[in-house]
């Protein structure tokens, strides 16, 4: 080769932006990087092998019970996870996840968190709070809430000190705040603010670190330290960039060549392609350029343990050295043909995994549907016509109780990880946090309709209490009471309900 090709191969690598390599058919995403010359160096994921040929363990839990652990691996090579075992091992109890493996050589293994110079040490997140479809399979993604985070402070093969690096997660657009930080990547290996440059890592959320930031967000940032970074000067210089909107399943893109340039970029991890937000130099201030990154690695915090973020994470990968943009470009094309958030494949009865709407059986109101809205449960008028987001509010996935397996949680088609719960005897979408408290205000006990038709669902920590409507809004409701959703007039009509086949499959 000349030394004029040399040359040009290395600027590609350099700036992403060289030709693909060619890809085994049916390579997964640690393939298609290894391929193009940008081997990963940190493969995690809680659903599905990034190898094609990786058998080995994703994650590990503990139960509640008698603090026994186990591993989780894979249906098959290059598989999805075998989430039957993590639910006989955590049958009539609970779990969390312990650990999450790294699937490549180096053996870049994620454990809870220890305390920073922002943040107490952290908890493990319950291992049943996100279930999702991945592959056609019943599988569980990671439910980050406020005081829980992962991290590895001495890895093997992550970029330091300037190196180039590119890494993606998936993650969702609808269990993301403001709060700082979710984060995954490169981070500082004491778990401390060491300065300007000491991280690389993507950010997700609604944080707006430097004004002016556009639309609401949430959006892929990058996390450099000491700010989230939607380019050099900090704020967006993109004002179509408005942030991800509330997409379920959300693929994060961040490289960075460690010297003079990074780029930020975003796609529908459902469907199409990547978008570039931002590709350009490194911030302006000082200690930027070059980084200085340290080689930890973070997952749902900020450098220094900044714990008070919630997030989402599925699958993600550190690179050594920059990937091509047809790298990403095939990764994200492989992203979506898994079918993150595809049909359960049941439809309209009250088993676990089968997808339904409920609807109501009162007189007045046939035609009106448990729904979601503005985060509170709602009745509403749902029919043919009505628009996709209006079906998909109103489409449920019955889970296992997540307090009584005898019973069952209604858990959001359109919003992974967030269910049906009472707060103050009204129905709120909430996202599932582990707690006692929130596994027994979501679970419901089903029981032949009160009105002689349907079924009515009864509270578990409130057993006199029933799935009602009232005035359009939803709450648990006894036959009779001090509260006006408590009124005996048509009460067992309220509270029976019909179980139908969804409206968003």
């Amino acid at each position: 080769m000349s030394v004029f090709a040399v040359c040009a191969t290395l600027v590609a690598l350099l700036l992403g932006t060289g030709a693909p390599q060619a890809a085994a058919a049916g390579s997964l995403p640690c393939d298609v990087y290894a391929a193009a010359g940008t081997p990963c160096v940190a493969a995690h994921s809680m659903v599905r092998a990034l190898y094609s040929s990786y058998n080995g363990s994703l994650y590990q839990v503990k139960r509640a019970s008698d603090s026994a652990t186990k591993d989780i691996g894979l249906l098959a090579a290059g598989g999805y996870a075998d989430a039957a075992a993590q639910d006989s091992f955590c049958s009539g109890t609970t779990c969390i996840i312990t650990k999450i493996y790294d699937q490549s050589s180096r053996h870049n293994d994620l454990t809870v968190e220890g305390a920073g110079g922002a943040g107490a040490a952290d908890v493990g997140a319950p291992a049943d709070a996100l279930p999702v479809t991945v592959g056609g399979h019943q599988v569980y993604g990671l439910e980050i809430s406020a005081g829980m985070g992962y991290r590895n402070d001495s890895t093997s093969g992550v970029a330091t000190n300037g190196a180039a690096e590119g890494m993606y997660m998936v993650t969702s657009g609808t269990h993301v705040n403001g709060a700082c930080c979710f984060d995954y990547g490169n981070a500082e290996t004491n778990n401390k603010d060491t300065g300007n440059g000491h991280m690389d890592a993507i950010n997700f959320g609604t944080e707006c670190w430097f004004a002016p930031c556009y639309g609401s967000g949430p959006w892929v940032q990058a996390d450099l330290e000491n700010g989230l970074f939607q380019s050099d000067a900090g704020y967006s210089k993109n004002s179509s960039n408005t942030g991800t909107g509330a997409l379920p399943f959300v693929t994060a893109l961040l490289k960075n060549n460690g010297q003079n340039h990074f780029a930020l970029k975003w796609g529908n991890a459902q469907s199409g392609g990547l978008t570039t937000t931002y590709s350009g130099g490194e911030p302006t201030t000082s200690g930027y350029s070059p980084m200085h990154q340290e080689g930890a690695i973070v997952l749902g915090t900020g450098g220094d343990n900044s714990n008070g973020s919630i997030g989402s994470f599925f699958e993600g990968v550190m690179t050594s050295g920059i990937p091509t943009d047809a790298a990403d470009d095939s990764v994200q094309s492989n992203i979506v043909s898994v079918g993150y958030g595809g049909a359960t494949g049941s439809t309209g009865t009250l088993n676990a995994g089968s997808e339904i709407s409920l609807r109501a059986t009162t007189s007045c109101c046939t035609s009106d549907y448990v729904r979601h809205q503005n985060n509170a449960g709602v009745l509403s008028s749902i029919t043919s016509s009505s628009s996709s987001l209006d079906k998909n509010d109103a489409t449920w996935i019955v889970r296992k109780g997540l307090a009584d397996a005898s019973c069952v949680s209604f858990e959001s088609r359109n919003y992974p990880g967030d269910y049906l719960r009472h707060y103050n005897f009204k129905i709120y979408r909430q996202p599932m946090d582990g707690t006692a408290q929130f596994r027994a205000d979501a679970t419901f006990c089903p029981t032949t309709g009160k009105s002689g038709t349907g079924t009515s669902f009864a509270s578990y920590n409130y057993p006199t209490k029933y799935l009602r409507h009232y005035d359009y809004n939803l709450y648990v409701a006894s036959d009779g009471g001090s509260n006006a959703w408590d009124s005996s007039t048509s009460w067992t009509d309220d509270v029976s309900w019909a179980v139908s086949s969804p409206w968003a499959p």
